[in-house]
């Protein structure tokens, strides 16, 4: 008995749990089945009930139709029918009438002096689906129920300006600024809206005119005409300052950052302008924008980068002195150094200021460059238009970290002698030894053979050669060599000093002179003053060492035959005679 009363007991357990998990199944299937239709839209009781029916002009059925409309009623003055497109639901309905038309009012204001809205970027379908020909994003084709329309700064918040979908009961779905949007309206009016100054605008002149109103067509020349003279001023008074002061490294620095400094200003001065005297519209407004972030960046880059410049030539002047070879390795190899560490400073630098100013101005989103978004597409870009640059930037760090050359060197290039006086990104620049300078391109400069005089050490062999006659006594011109080279300044290692003949022909033979120097450019002066003192000793005491041809002039020519053709006796005796009367002819 207790057995069967365990078995139904388990049976019904088991229905239960069935029926359970059925109904749970069921309840899932009906709730996703209800998000999936309500993601499409927000289900609503009422669209703002207190400003009555919408009227023909206004076509809420796409985001694109519904800014426009939007802008277009607004446009006209017609605020009570362009707060249709607002959603007024966080307002009584007796407000909404006169809310909503002021409201309409504020936001038609920002976005006319706000960020450029473009309404053609805005989706044109009901459903705002994600459209995508390029296949870069991966929610193309889904379909939404609230877009962005517009982001916005105010007091160092962001506010964005969002459209929703909205649906009561069965009536077709309609694109409304939502609620949380609509409350941002003040503040950003605050920020955008018109400045003191225009409340003193005639109302004839506060018309449109183009893209632009009438009062801005004459503002803004005026407007950058006082803006230049900052500029200007600023400008004069930096190089005043250059002057009144020291010379020295101030004075450099100074001298070279009256542009950049004049830019600042202009662009700090053109922002206050904006922000506390007088607004544009948004087509000016975001010109401007782009130009002072461009031109801030770039004058901060530039003041910067002079103000490594600065620094590295007075550690240049403090520690390496004249960029010659006659300095310590050490010296110059710092100095090597210094030139690097500017180039990776200026690559940092340009890298950061390129960032900072497309994140910005928001360049891929504002101009459409979806092409630009696919790194794989700018990477060919980059290495198909850039490929010498990057070249010869990469050649140059090469360059500078493994020091096969460098600043002060003097290396013989393409038969040159030359000082290396600085490496760039893109070139090197070379002093010549009659002060010219070469500007070479780092990749042929690294895909030539050259030498390099001063990779270990600046001493060398220099010799010289002399060409005298073969009675020249060598014992006394090795003596006299040593005397003369041993008063030379630039002349080492007396040790090293050698003198020997080297070569002989039938009349003369080559005396060869060995001498060690300090550096290439000493030597070469060394050489030159001990051969013009070894000459001078042989033209004033040994005269006779001078090389020279030596001519026999004979009737008797043993090649000729003559002397077989001749009788023994006379001819015996004509030998005689004209042996006797045969000179010898020395021709130095």
């Amino acid at each position: 008995m207790k057995v069967c009363m365990k078995v139904n007991s388990s049976w019904f357990a088991w229905c239960l749990l069935v029926v359970v998990l059925t109904f749970s199944g069921l309840c899932a299937a009906q709730t996703q089945g209800g998000e999936s239709e309500n993601s499409r839209w927000f289900t609503v009781d009422a669209i703002n009930s207190g400003l009555g029916e919408p009227p023909e002009e206004a076509n809420r059925v796409t985001p694109r139709e519904s800014i426009r409309s939007f802008l277009e009623l607004t446009d006209q003055e017609e605020y009570e029918a362009a707060a249709h497109m607002l959603n007024l639901s966080e307002f009584a309905v007796d407000e909404q009438p006169e809310q909503g038309r002021e409201l309409a009012r504020q936001l038609a204001e920002i976005f006319q002096r706000g960020e450029w809205l473009s309404v053609s970027d805005l989706p044109g379908r009901e459903d705002a689906v994600i459209e995508d020909s390029s296949g870069q994003n991966p929610r193309v084709g889904e379909a939404r129920r609230n877009i962005e329309v517009s982001s916005m700064q105010a007091n160092g918040e962001t506010y964005d300006i969002r459209l929703g979908r909205y649906r009561v009961g069965d009536q077709e779905p309609v694109w409304l600024i939502m609620p949380i949007s609509v409350s941002y309206i003040p503040v950003l009016y605050e920020q955008y809206g018109p400045s003191m100054l225009e409340g003193y605008i005639p109302e004839r002149f506060q018309a449109s005119f183009g893209l632009l109103r009438i009062w801005e067509w004459i503002a803004i020349p005026l407007f950058l005409l006082v803006v230049g003279m900052v500029g200007w001023g600023v400008h004069h008074l930096i190089g005043l300052m250059s002057k009144w002061l020291p010379s020295g490294v101030s004075s450099i620095f100074a001298s070279q950052i009256g542009m950049p400094a004049a830019l600042i200003a202009m662009s700090l001065v053109t922002q206050g302008l904006l922000d506390y005297v007088v607004s544009f519209s948004a087509v000016a407004t975001t010109t401007f924008r782009v130009l002072l972030i461009s031109i801030l960046a770039w004058g901060a880059g530039t003041i910067a980068l002079r103000l490594v410049d600065t620094i590295m030539l007075r550690m240049t002047r403090r520690l390496v002195g004249e960029i010659d070879d006659t300095k310590p390795r050490d010296e110059r190899r710092l100095l090597t150094s210094l030139y690097a560490l500017r180039r990776i400073i200026i690559l940092i630098t340009v890298t950061g200021v390129s960032i900072y100013i497309l994140g910005q101005i928001q360049l891929f989103e504002s101009l459409g460059l979806s092409i630009l978004a696919s790194a794989s597409v700018l990477a060919v870009l980059v290495g198909v238009a850039g490929q010498a640059v990057l070249g010869n930037i990469l050649s140059s760090f090469q360059l500078s970290f493994a020091k096969p050359i460098r600043i002060g060197d003097l290396v013989v290039f393409e038969g040159q002698w030359c000082y290396v006086e600085g490496i760039f990104y893109t070139f090197i620049r070379l002093r010549s030894w009659d002060e010219r300078r070469l500007i070479v391109p780092v990749t042929y400069f690294t895909s030539k053979p050259f030498d390099n005089l001063s990779v270990k050490s600046t001493k060398m062999y220099r010799t010289l050669e002399l060409t005298l006659h073969l009675s020249a006594d060598i014992g006394l011109l090795r003596d006299k060599f040593l005397e003369v080279a041993k008063e030379e300044n630039s002349v080492i290692e007396h040790h090293k000093l050698l003198c020997y003949v080297t070569a002989q022909t039938g009349t003369a033979q080559t005396v060869t002179c060995y001498l060690m120097t300090s550096d290439p450019l000493a030597g070469w002066t060394a050489e030159m003053n001990v051969r013009e003192r070894l000459l001078a000793y042989i033209r004033d005491n040994y005269p006779e060492w001078w090389p020279r041809d030596i001519v026999v002039i004979s009737h008797n020519d043993i090649a000729r035959g003559e002397q077989g053709t001749r009788s023994s006796g006379t001819g015996s005796s004509e030998k005689n005679s004209s042996e006797e009367n045969s000179p010898e002819v020395d021709n130095p």
